[in-house]
């Protein structure tokens, strides 16, 4: 009888991981809210965390050269740094953990002091982590000019919305609708583009939409309320965007659906708009979905001009866009770098006073921060579920951005640091009239058309 057992080489008990969790504790001021096991095979760390996988030097390597969140995600994305397999826990637990700590025991980034970052050399040079700065990940955006120039929003625009359209056609659903859909039913075979259809008649019954009025899409994406509006409202739509590639695809739908006569799409920048004399005035609705987070603090003002402008007395327009909590600040290092250059968030009451101080007046605002989490976790199912797919299609590094940009949102709409609202404004005519119904449902649910 073979009594002969197989045993698994044991873990160091001293090694990198004890070197370096002492170090990070000090940094942060508290202990680790995650296990970390290194690539020599070492641990530290609470029993029962997440375990995060140290797996290369090159990892401590990065966060020397750039600490803190962007380091860290950086570090992430070329796979220098993993979750264990053997955990079971996801992306999504680690990046709770760690803001349970932050918010409840006060761990907050490290502000380093010189004797801080010797004593991080130093640990580095024992470990054999120090070294010269990484290469950059591919993903990363590089925009130059001046910020909110023409030239630069392009860019921007082109970095996140230009990645493929069969990567959004891979990502998303049906509709094609990259922004937050609005959850109706839960009932079973109830599913996104359900939601983005809801989401399209919720903006079209806002608005008032009737056959023959016309609407100017700021920021049209792939076209989902442009085609929708366009197809099952008669209306006529000027479709603008700033992307190539969805300007493309738009007109191909429009084409393929037999809607020349109703839509025009541009691939312009919507401040050429505010150029047009002949757009003064000519719009009977506009709406915005998900693009003002794009136009810039200080540009906002002529935004919210450009949308007032483009309005006949009585006309409506249709602000869906994103927020952030009064105290957070949104954004990020990782969603600057990675996501959406250049993007401004600020609290949707904010936005609320631009809007009015354009000559805009405020008639409804509706919030669908939950709306977020479910429209985001969906994307995400779709990315882990076809993760193959995705690789093949624009390479692991891209893949492992796009999968802790949707894992962090999810987590930042759940949280209440960020938020979705529509806003729906009217510009009165000379005598001050809105020309809307004064109940809400009326409006809401269409009975003004």
């Amino acid at each position: 009888m073979n009594t002969t057992t197989t045993r698994l080489p044991a873990r160091p008990a001293t090694g990198a991981a004890q070197r370096l969790v002492p170090l990070a504790e000090r940094l942060l001021g508290g202990a680790l809210p995650v296990r970390v096991r290194m690539w020599d095979g070492s641990e530290a760390g609470p029993e029962g965390a997440p375990t995060v996988h140290v797996r290369s030097r090159r990892a401590l390597r990065r966060l020397l050269w750039a600490p803190g969140e962007l380091g860290l995600a950086e570090a992430y994305i070329t796979g220098d740094l993993d979750l264990a397999e053997d955990g079971g826990a996801d992306l999504g637990d680690v990046l709770r953990a760690v803001r349970r700590a932050a918010s409840e025991r006060g761990l907050a980034p490290p502000v380093l002091s010189l004797s801080d970052r010797l004593a991080a050399v130093g640990t580095a040079l024992r470990l054999g982590a120090a070294g010269p700065r990484p290469p950059v990940p591919a993903a990363r955006a590089g925009l130059s000019g001046t910020l909110h120039s023409k030239a630069r929003d392009r860019a921007a625009i082109s970095h996140h919305y230009d990645l493929s359209n069969a990567f959004y056609a891979l990502l998303l659903d049906a509709t094609m609708a990259y922004s937050c859909g609005y959850w109706t039913s839960d009932v079973p075979g109830y599913g996104p583009a359900d939601a983005q259809r809801d989401k399209l008649e919720l903006i079209c019954r806002k608005l008032g939409l009737r056959a023959g009025a016309r609407l100017l899409d700021i920021g049209c994406g792939w076209g989902s309320l442009t085609l929708y509006a366009a197809r099952h409202h008669g209306v006529r739509v000027t479709a603008v965007t700033l992307a190539a590639e969805q300007a493309a695809y738009v007109r191909g739908q429009v084409a393929a659906r037999g809607l020349e006569e109703l839509v025009e799409v541009e691939n312009i920048d919507y401040r050429d708009i505010a150029e047009r004399p002949e757009t003064r005035g000519a719009y009977d609705a506009v709406s915005t979905v998900e693009m003002g987070e794009h136009v810039g603090d200080a540009e906002y003002p002529a935004f919210t001009r450009i949308l007032h402008d483009a309005l006949r007395p009585q006309g409506r327009v249709l602000v869906q866009q994103m927020s952030r909590g009064a105290n957070a600040p949104g954004g990020g290092a990782f969603i600057e770098a990675y996501i959406a250059p250049d993007m401004h968030m600020r609290p949707v009451g904010e936005t609320v006073g631009l809007l009015e101080g354009a000559g805009l007046e405020v008639r409804d605002v509706e919030a669908l921060r939950e709306h977020y989490v479910l429209t985001v976790d969906a994307w995400r199912r779709t990315l882990e579920e076809r993760w193959a797919e995705f690789v093949a299609l624009v390479g692991e590094e891209t893949a492992r951005v796009w999968r802790l940009y949707l894992v962090g949102g999810s987590l930042a709409f759940e949280e209440r640091r960020m938020g979705v609202d529509q806003i729906l404004c009217v510009r009165p005519d000379r005598a001050g009239k809105a020309g809307m119904p004064a109940i809400r449902r009326d409006y809401v649910d269409g009975a003004d058309r």
